[in-house]
């Protein structure tokens, strides 16, 4: 996923400082070595007193509640030193350390409550990132005939997760592979694409026909969302060197080839599971280092200043070096560089390479073929 700045509750123990805290602790301790500095400077009558209340606000903007305590304590102090070092302490001046006490309080309340809502932003992270690890299970490095890499990247570091999906098995008919979207996103996006990746983990391996997994999964879908639910997904299947394609109003791969990128469109289009799609397949006949990248709409969706990422353009130039985790890591690269690190959405990327037929093992019968046979 994309590391984005992680959302860090503050030290609730008695352990290091968090950063955060060494930045709100020293800050406050500059602010009040000027404060008293000025105040020492001035004379013997204390002007400046109030001010030292801004330093435990302003380590609760960053620290824990106990470092704005010790902060708020020692402001108190220099405070009460300075105003009984007057030759008759004047009330204003006892009534500013009170002051200073008072906005201690408040200071530490308000670094309480930052600190409790921290601890619970980082902890539905935690969860979210579970709850995402439990739902797309690591891929590759090789699945059958085919190297296999897949990266999820995530626009937000706050507790917020997509229903993209992806998955990759070596099953009777052949290396089969899906990519799909959800529509929506939080908890029930990633409900529906649990049952979706769970109907097909078990249909892959039931059905010859591609066609057959599509309306098994319409059937799940349909089973489980309202009426403008709908999830987007494209089947991927290569046996024997064919590759063979259904689109279910998701956008099309990209075939890497030979520095040429094809984008492998559908023979006619279909709808999203959920509305009863009728596909089409596309075939094509894979060449040793072939390369087929399926992504998410989120990537054709990125874009800065209102110009989208040239995927198609810069495809080769990324995906075609090194292993395909290499690929991926270099157009996950590309990507966050082009729209300076702001993402509108998650993106799911799944890299494949053809390493050539099997050796001693003769070629299986596409399941697009009329007539093949169930094995």
């Amino acid at each position: 996923m994309l590391s984005g700045i992680r959302t860090q509750p503050s030290q609730s123990g008695r352990g290091p400082l968090s950063p955060g805290s060494r930045a709100g602790l020293g800050a406050a301790l500059a602010l009040l070595a000027l404060v008293s500095a000025v105040e020492w400077a001035d004379g013997k009558t204390a002007h400046y007193i109030a001010l030292m209340a801004i330093a435990p606000f302003l380590a609760a903007a960053l620290a824990s509640w106990r470092v704005v305590l010790g902060v708020g304590v020692l402001a108190t102090a220099i405070g009460a030193t300075f105003a009984l070092a007057e030759p008759a302490m004047a009330v204003v001046s006892a009534v500013n350390v009170a002051g200073v006490a008072l906005a201690t309080a408040i200071a530490c309340a308000v670094a309480a409550v930052h600190q409790r809502q921290a601890e619970k932003i980082a902890e539905l992270s935690r969860l979210a990132s579970v709850a995402q690890q439990a739902v797309l299970r690591p891929l590759g490095p090789q699945v059958g005939t085919l190297a296999v890499a897949a990266r999820y990247i995530s626009p937000t570091a706050r507790a917020e997760i997509g229903g993209d999906l992806y998955e990759a098995m070596d099953t009777p008919y052949g290396v089969r592979m899906i990519i799909g979207d959800v529509r929506g996103k939080g908890l029930d996006a990633v409900r529906l694409a649990s049952i979706v990746l769970g109907s097909y983990r078990h249909v892959a391996y039931e059905r010859a026909d591609l066609r057959a997994v599509v309306t098994d999964l319409d059937r799940a879908v349909a089973r489980n969302v309202g009426d403008e639910d709908f999830v987007t997904a494209a089947l991927v299947e290569e046996r024997g060197g064919t590759l063979t394609i259904v689109n279910c109003g998701h956008p099309p791969p990209l075939l890497l080839r030979r520095g040429a990128v094809i984008p492998l469109e559908p023979p006619a289009p279909a709808p999203p599971l959920g509305f009863m799609p009728v596909v089409r397949p596309r075939v094509e006949r894979l060449e040793p280092g072939d390369r087929l990248l399926l992504f998410t709409d989120g990537l054709g969706e990125a874009r800065r200043d209102g110009e989208f990422f040239p995927t198609a353009d810069r495809a080769w130039r990324l995906l075609g070096h090194g292993t395909v985790a290499d690929g991926l890591a270099s157009l996950e690269t590309a990507l966050v560089e082009w729209v300076h690190g702001r993402l509108d959405d998650d993106i799911a990327l799944v890299l494949m390479e053809y390493t050539g037929p099997r050796t001693g093992v003769a070629a299986a019968v596409p399941s697009w073929e009329v007539g093949a046979v169930e094995s």
